[in-house]
């Protein structure tokens, strides 16, 4: 009966030692994971930047704004431009920062710190867009209105008639939760993915931790 008592003994230990084994394994195909998933979310915020730029080359303001006499807005829409590079290279920074972060980590409590802090940075880049969005909405809709002589015509018939009014109102709000629905499901489709890829390796490390 002793000897079999130090062979329950042995097996337990050998049982435990495999389970430390299992446990430290899981944790570096986890911590290999995330550090992928948040490379990808710098390489992506770095291409959206990138097709930002092509685009804004394509379709310059600078143009319209001269096409409608009023160059004298060309100066605030450069400061607000290099406004958004300047907020958006600070995303990109932080984004670099998390990677190696999480990169380099050797904690589990940490890397699930990491990981939270990366969820909510992204969060915020995201939010920060499409608050950038609509605020270029209301930019263009009030040039529009105020500057283009080609509305000349438009906003007489909005002065004189309230069906005309309401008509244009709900044509710019449509237009406007159109533009802000498509963003929206570009920004979900984009890093919503790895957001949830990412949250599911937090919640593996919250069973470990345990």
């Amino acid at each position: 009966m002793k000897e079999l008592d130090l062979l329950k003994k042995d097996w337990q230990k050998s049982e435990n030692s495999f389970e430390q084994v299992s446990e430290i394994e899981i944790y570096k195909m986890i911590h290999k994971k995330s550090s992928s998933i948040v490379k990808w979310i710098l390489i992506i915020s770095i291409l959206e930047v990138l097709l930002w730029t092509c685009l804004s080359v394509c379709f310059d303001s600078d143009d319209y704004l001269k096409k409608i006499k009023h160059v004298e807005l060309i100066a605030y829409f450069e400061v607000l431009t290099y406004f958004n590079y300047a907020v958006i290279l600070i995303f990109i920074y932080l984004f670099y920062k998390n990677y190696i972060r999480i990169s380099t980590t050797a904690s589990t409590t940490q890397l699930m710190q990491d990981i939270l802090k990366t969820r909510k940075t992204v969060q915020y880049y995201v939010w920060y867009n499409l608050a950038m969005l609509v605020f270029s909405l209301i930019i263009g809709f009030v040039i529009a209105f105020a500057y283009n002589p080609e509305m000349v015509a438009l906003k007489n018939q909005i002065n004189s008639n309230s069906k005309v009014m309401a008509v244009t109102i709900a044509f710019l709000a449509f237009t406007s939760i159109v533009f802000y629905g498509l963003f929206w499901l570009f920004y979900r489709v984009l890093y919503g993915i790895l957001l949830r890829r990412l949250y599911a390796n937090y919640k593996e490390l919250k069973k470990i931790d345990l």
